[in-house]
């Protein structure tokens, strides 16, 4: 069903391929998706506070779904929550119809069962007025921590798990393998797109929240964005040893081919950690013990510190690069 009518879906429609998927069946969902309902009603838990954030997807087309869900549940992970109930919104280009409505929201469904997170509502419309689909997700989930960067002092470490431009290197796999064939090969293109499979923060910051000062996730801008955008808040500087900095070596041979810098490559799938020297060791021990890599490559210092002020991003001006034979 393709070329459909712009507007909304028709209720039928709705009922019957895009309600069921609705993500995992969570107790606290007293009202959720339907035709005539307004807005979900969820039970909170008594003693939590709600964290609450919202993304688009900018950049992705492969496993645009997947990336919704997960970037979306990444900002509630970085404020100590568990991410419960998502709502989405997506326009998509009426030429493609229903069928590509259907095949988001499965992947939706499908990335929302894997972190236990229902679907609660949104808005689905065919739309003549873009040629791609727009994705905008809102996460929200209880959490009992409250990490503020006010609170790192000078002294605090700086911990980050999993590798510099992982998600950057994920979607250049999906949407620009001619980019990155002659620098990696077909079996490091393969390799590289699977680590969209690695995009979730959830499992290191259950493991760090109880102990960490701060929690980020570094998307745009990567981790040299991410740490700037720490410095900006917390008002100080940071001291960082760039060579401790873990990089897979598919991504340093993409880096020297294609000249670009990793750490300012898009890196949801990191989670930059800070935590007071006491806590370093044991932080460590834990993530290795849950087989998540992880380096501790710099610390908090009054003044400037060594990491410079630079949000830039790199990904655009790579996908935007002449496609190769």
């Amino acid at each position: 069903m393709t070329d459909s009518p712009v507007g909304k879906i028709p209720p039928s429609r709705l009922e019957s391929s895009i309600f069921r998927f609705c993500g995992a069946p969570r107790p606290e969902v007293l009202i959720g998706p339907g035709i005539g309902e307004d807005a979900a009603l969820i039970q909170w838990p008594e003693g939590k506070y709600v964290a609450l954030a919202s993304d688009p997807i900018v950049g992705a087309s492969a496993g645009a779904g997947k990336f919704l869900v997960h970037i979306n549940a990444n900002d509630i992970a970085c404020k100590g929550g568990d991410p419960s109930f998502f709502v989405v919104t997506l326009l998509v280009p009426s030429k493609e119809g229903i069928p590509m409505v259907e095949a988001l929201m499965k992947e939706i469904h499908e990335a929302c069962l894997s972190i236990d997170a229902a679907v609660v509502g949104g808005h689905t419309e065919l739309t003549d007025r873009y040629d791609q689909p727009v994705l905008v997700g809102t996460m929200m989930g209880p959490t009992e921590y409250v990490h503020r960067a006010t609170d790192i002092r000078p002294g605090d470490r700086l911990i980050l798990t999993k590798h510099a431009g992982i998600e950057g290197m994920a979607i250049l796999a999906h949407d620009r393998p001619d980019l990155l064939k002659p620098a990696i090969g077909d079996e490091g293109v393969k390799e590289a797109a699977g680590w969209l499979d690695s995009i979730s923060v959830l499992p290191e910051s259950r493991i760090l929240r109880s102990s960490a000062r701060f929690l980020h996730d570094p998307t745009e801008g990567g981790i040299g964005g991410g740490i700037s955008e720490i410095m900006r808040l917390s008002g100080l500087g940071v001291e960082l040893d760039v060579d401790k900095i873990n990089m897979s070596p598919l991504t340093v041979k993409a880096r020297d081919s294609l000249g670009f810098d990793p750490l300012h490559l898009i890196s949801s799938g990191v989670l930059l950690a800070v935590v007071a020297p006491e806590h370093e060791e044991e932080a460590m021990a834990a993530l290795a013990e849950a087989g998540i890599a992880a380096s501790s490559p710099g610390r908090f210092v009054e003044g400037e510190g060594n990491c410079p002020d630079n949000v830039a991003e790199e990904l655009w001006g790579l996908l935007a690069r002449p496609d190769r034979p």
